[in-house]
């Protein structure tokens, strides 16, 4: 199988669940080439897609979710969407690259390209199986729009809201979100402590605003510290800043020592093992590695849109704690997750409510459907 995988680096879920799926077909003897389609036109185009989504994430959040409401919007206007126009000359380079680079499967966690898909199609070219992955648990804003032959969504629960936005029914697979095997691998936790270099002793707290570090996470700093030493006999903080360089140094230079302070990390798998408790803002791919990971969770700091919709959902089903006022309930939910009884009933949730196995169960069907010549 000779498979194309697209994504983009808004965010780093979209393409952490590209790696996943890459992986797993190569470690089955797959070929696989995965990219950014805005590569095509030019390195710095890709990277100011990416800075967009991301500077407006971090410094203006309330911004974001602004944007995604006048997407959900949008979604009810007749026509196409600007998001759809504006990658039209991306699509006639794409184009030109399968033109050179024939694949059996295009596969894609990103909408972007999946619009690229859709005006390729619509202009009579003829294309190869393509399948889209969704990364949040919702169907997001112009989904509907877009023409993929199989649309790969988290679970039998986000089945009805791509059905009530005009997915065909037997177009949708509840597979999952994949991850990569690192988090469902079963180590000892003492050994991963000390393999990283952590105490056996200490309650440690992992922390992070996701791969690009957004969040307040300055403030929920000073309230985990105070929690840990009024709650705890010896406490730490475990910090991930991503790609939030300006956060690092900030940190480094007012805490120093007292945290263990991570600038990006390839070990996120092994912390969260190592861990006892996981704070974070609700992407859709760092919530589905704690969950398969199996760590207590708590969710903070949405960014107003999809993330507000999985926090909600994690919490709803008892696979997390949302915590919207920081100030207010994070003390709380520590003292919760602090309980093993309560710990370990999170951890049963999130074993059953989550398929940890999600970029087997896609490579399965995709070996099916192209090499056994099922029909699509």
């Amino acid at each position: 199988m000779d498979a194309l995988i697209l994504s983009c680096s808004t965010g780093g879920g979209h393409n952490a669940a590209g790696i996943a799926v890459k992986q797993e077909l190569e470690v089955r003897g797959h070929h696989v080439v995965m990219m950014d389609p805005y590569e095509l036109v030019s390195h710095g185009l890709a990277v100011k897609v990416a800075n967009a989504y991301v500077k407006m994430a971090q410094r203006m959040p309330g911004v974001f979710g602004l944007v995604y409401s006048l997407g959900a919007l949008v979604r009810h206007v007749p026509g196409k969407s600007p998001v759809y126009y504006a990658n039209i000359a991306v699509a006639k380079k794409l184009k030109a690259y399968l033109a050179k680079h024939p694949v059996n499967v295009i596969i894609m966690p990103h909408l972007f390209p999946a619009e690229l898909i859709t005006y390729l199609k619509r202009s009579g070219e003829k294309l190869p199986l393509t399948v889209f992955i969704a990364t949040d648990y919702v169907c997001i804003p112009f989904t509907e729009e877009t023409d993929c032959d199989y649309y790969i969504v988290p679970g039998e629960a986000q089945i009805k809201s791509f059905v009530k936005r005009g997915i065909e029914r037997n177009r949708i697979l509840p597979f999952g979100i994949p991850v990569n095997a690192f988090f469902d691998e079963r180590k000892d936790r003492n050994r991963e402590r000390e393999r990283l270099g952590l105490d056996q002793d200490t309650y440690y707290a992992l922390l992070t605003g996701g791969s690009i570090g957004a969040g307040n996470i300055e403030q929920t700093i000073r309230f985990l510290l105070k929690w840990m030493d009024n709650k705890t006999d010896n406490g730490k903080l475990v910090v991930v800043c991503g790609n939030n360089d300006k956060l690092y140094k900030k940190l480094q230079h007012r805490y120093g020592e007292k945290l263990v302070l991570l600038h990006k990390t390839d070990q996120m798998a092994s912390y969260m093992r190592a861990c006892d408790v996981f704070i974070s803002k609700p992407g859709g791919l760092s919530s589905t590695e704690a969950a398969v990971a199996g760590i207590p969770y708590i969710q903070i700091a949405p960014i107003p849109g999809c993330e507000t919709k999985n926090m909600n959902y994690f919490a709803k089903n008892g696979m997390s704690i949302a915590v919207r006022h920081p100030q207010m309930k994070l003390a709380k939910a520590l003292d919760q997750l602090n309980c093993k009884e309560n710990a370990d009933k999170m951890r049963a949730k999130q074993k059953t409510g989550i398929p940890a196995e999600a970029r087997k169960h896609i490579c399965d069907w995709l070996e099916m459907v192209l090499q056994g010549g099922c029909n699509v």
